[in-house]
């Protein structure tokens, strides 16, 4: 069984499986509370899935705070 889209395509628009695990379920959560998808006719039909497919489809990304960056830079 094949998972669409693929972790390969989706690390292409975010490096870390880290990041995209919480973006994902952040986007996800906000998708069961009501919010409507950012793509038309997802194929989905899981709140996960949309998050993941809106990902791919670049709708949904994430800037680096320069906050947390200064941060992990005086460790």
């Amino acid at each position: 069984m094949m998972l669409e889209p693929s972790i390969d395509s989706l690390q292409k628009k975010i490096k870390s499986k880290y990041t995209l695990v919480t973006l994902s379920a952040r986007r996800a959560r906000e998708l069961k509370q009501g919010s409507a998808p950012m793509i038309d006719n997802p194929t989905s039909h899981q709140q996960v899935g949309v998050a993941l497919e809106e990902i791919r489809d670049g709708k949904l990304g994430y800037t680096y705070s320069d906050e947390i960056q200064s941060r992990t830079e005086t460790l």
